[in-house]
Order: structure tokens, then sequence, then C-alpha cells
């Protein structure tokens, strides 16, 4: 998905700039580097990046944003985002230590009512900024089965919701229970949303892009510790054999239905197709990796290359699944041609 960025006036976002330095001090930066906190390392500057510590400061954010709602950009971990060489001339957010904590309930709720089956679960409350791979294990080390297949993922918990991240047979919404969320544009938003709300698809939710997730509650069953550490090697064992290292954002396309995008591209002769800085990766085809010191125009140019091919082949228009900001040019063939993806996790 490329998000385009609507012209704001100068001095509105001049001035929120302005306060946002004053109220947040060093932790509000000016024209920092995307490309560092992104994991294919390339890309432009944010006008300004506020990184945010706890709930009272991201309330704070949201009433001064919600006064002059300029661009925001939650960033996360980075590792589905391309950022234009142009940059991103808005407000980018990131969580800090102090929203990724992790709760583990000591045994499951009792019904009130007696007559209501016990429900064996137990609740676990992460912070948005809290990381997959570390919420896999932890999970695993209270004796939890569920959410070991996050543990080759790479983003965050907030990432994972907004996009409902899976593999390996899972997904987000099959653990999610609820998430409170913030809208950065709208000032006392922080609320819980059900799961009802979330409308949790295949790589997608009714997240927009100013709404954060501040934590999210999952429900996972006890099981066997040793079978579930079993499994986390077995799916960091896959990943390392299967998938690249080096600079890239995983998938680049989601899978269409009943198919494989990165057999697609296999198949269209794009593999290892090469656009300056930028390369389609030998090992899977659905991945791009960057060059060090590469372009983001250049993985952008390559995404529209693999898609031309797709189609010239006869297979289907490849839907992006990475989040592509401050691109002017239609990613091609043009993304307006391009439906809702659906497809197996």
């Amino acid at each position: 998905m490329t998000v385009a960025l609507p012209a704001r006036p100068g001095r509105a976002l001049d001035a929120v700039v302005e306060r946002l330095v004053d109220r947040f001090g060093p932790r509000a930066l000016r024209d920092e580097p995307l490309g560092p906190r992104c994991t294919y390392r390339v890309g432009g500057t944010a006008r300004l990046l506020v990184v945010v510590e706890n709930r009272d400061e991201l309330d704070l954010l949201a009433e001064i944003l919600a006064e002059e709602p300029v661009d925001v950009l939650c960033v996360g971990r980075g590792s589905n985002l391309l950022v234009s060489e142009r940059g991103f001339d808005g407000v980018a957010v990131v969580l800090g230590e102090g929203l990724a904590e992790i709760t583990v309930a000591d045994s499951p709720a009792t019904p009130a009512d007696p007559e209501v089956p016990a429900d064996p679960r137990r609740l676990v409350c992460a912070g948005g900024a809290t990381v997959l791979p570390v919420l896999a294990r932890r999970t695993v080390a209270a004796g939890l089965r569920g959410f070991e297949w996050a543990v080759g993922v790479p983003g965050s918990v907030g990432g994972a919701v907004a996009m409902n991240a899976g593999g390996h047979g899972s997904d987000m919404a099959s653990s999610l229970v609820r998430v409170e969320v913030v809208d950065l544009h709208v000032a006392g938003s922080r609320r819980w949303w059900t799961i009802e709300e979330l409308q949790l698809r295949y790589r997608g939710s009714a997240l927009g892009p100013s709404q954060v997730v501040v934590q999210a509650e999952l429900a996972l069953v006890p099981g066997d510790r040793d079978a579930a550490e079993a499994l986390l090697a077995e799916i960091v064992a896959w990943r390392r054999t299967n998938q690249p290292g080096g600079q890239n954002a995983g998938s680049v396309f989601t899978n269409p239905p009943g198919d494989s995008a990165g057999r697609i591209i296999d198949a269209a002769g794009a593999k290892g197709l090469r656009v300056g800085t930028a390369e389609v990766s030998p090992k899977h085809a659905n991945f791009i990796q960057a060059d060090a010191g590469g372009r983001a125009e250049d993985v952008y140019a390559l995404m529209g290359e693999v898609r031309r091919r797709v189609l010239a082949a006869g297979g289907p228009l490849l839907v992006p699944e990475t989040r592509m900001i401050g691109f002017t040019d239609p990613l091609p063939p043009s993304e307006a041609a391009a439906g809702p993806a659906e497809g197996p996790a």
C-alpha cells in the first residue's frame, strides 16, 4: 500500500513541530533519518520524530495533534515500512520501552456465573512496543502455547495488530482478545477496541494511520513447555534456511488466494532481478534486499518491475504488503487496479 502525503500548510506544521519540541524536549528529533529505524535501512528523514514513553505522553501528543491534524506516521520496528528519499513531511511517532511491558496472568479468570464453563486460557497483556520474538519466548517460558509462530517475525505488537501479522499457520487474530488504541488526531480517544471493531482480515485491519496500539490482550492456552521450546527452535531454523537475512522487510507482496507470491514471482523469472541497489532475493523471491547505502527508490522501482513481469507472464496483480511512504509516482502497474488481498497466512 502506498500512502500519499496530502499537502499541509507549512505554517501549521511549523507550529506543531515547535510545540512538540517544547513539550518533549530531547525526545522530539528534527529531521530525523528514518532509514536506520527501518529494516530496509534506506530512506529519507521525518520532519519531526517523537519518542513516546507512556500512555500519558500519548494522550498529550493526541491533544496537540488534534488541534492541528498534520500527517502522522507510526514507525514501530520499521519491519514493514519503506520510506522514500523525499522523506516524511509530518510527525513520526515511536513507542519507547515504557510501552513494551509484558504481564502474564497467574491463572485463568474464574467465571462469575457458576453455570458458565471455566476458560482454561490465560491472559497476556503486551505493550504496543513489545518485540514479537520477545513476547513469543516469554509466553513459552510461562508454559503457554499459541504464540510460537511470532518468534521469527521482527515487528512490534502494535504493527502486528494493525496488519494482522502471521505465519506458520497462525496470526494475531487467533489469540487476540482486545486492544487499547489512541487516535493521534482525536484528543481523549484512548480506549479498548473489541475484536469486532478491529475487523481483522488477512494482513489488514480497521486501524488507520493515526491510530496507535497502546497495548494488546491475548488469550493463550497452557501446554507442554518442552514441546513449545522445540517448536520455537524449529521455526527459527526454518526461517534461517528458507528466508534471507540482511536489509529487507520480509514478504513484499501478499499471497493471492490459494497460492504463494514467492512461487509466482519465481515462475515469472524475477528471482535475482536487480534494479540499482535493490535485488529480488535469490533465496526467496518474495523478499527484496537493499544494498548497504542503497536507495528506497530502487526498492520501489523493483517492486513495480516485479509486478509488471508477473502480469506479463499471465500471473495476478500482486498486492504490496509493505507500507510505502512518500512515493509520489504510482507503483506500476497502477495500484488502482489492485483489489483487497485475501489468502493464506
